[in-house]
């Protein structure tokens, strides 16, 4: 009588139990590792981004970029400015800047706008920045306290 190459029902069960069993104890760990790779990111935007609101307030006299909205905040960063504050073309005379290439996405939400305001973060996403105080954080739910 010939044998039959191949494998058995019971052993295809026994393979695919232990990868269920090996894929249960892996998963948790790789989202696991996305979140610390995402509090990394977060951590070093913060750091850059909060240098160059200290470097942006010694050049001025003093007072932060950007105080009345997000739009303005992101331009005095990104852009180039005199000593005032106010916007002007690159080349001009005593134009300061830019700071930033653009501000950088939060990474637990992939956004980059700026909210500024003194009243603290709304948590619509992005980033929050208060002018009286130079605080700047992220401006998600979870990490507002950044």
């Amino acid at each position: 009588m010939k044998r039959q190459k191949g494998f058995t029902l019971v052993e295809i069960l026994i393979v695919v139990a232990i990868l269920g069993i090996l894929a249960a104890i892996v998963i948790p760990h790789l989202s696991l590792a996305s979140d610390e790779a995402k509090l990394s990111a977060l951590e070093s935007n913060l750091q850059a981004i909060r240098a160059q609101l200290e470097l942006y307030k010694t050049q001025h006299n003093g007072t932060y970029a950007g105080l009345s909205d997000g739009d303005l905040f992101k331009k005095a960063i990104t852009g180039y400015t005199k000593a005032d504050g106010s916007l002007v073309a690159a080349g001009t005379a005593g134009a300061l800047g830019p700071y930033m290439h653009k501000i950088p996405a939060n990474p637990f939400d992939n956004a980059n706008g700026v909210t500024v305001n003194e009243e603290g973060p709304d948590g619509i996403g992005g980033w929050y920045f208060n002018p009286a105080t130079g605080a700047f954080s992220p401006n998600d739910e979870a990490h507002t306290t950044w």
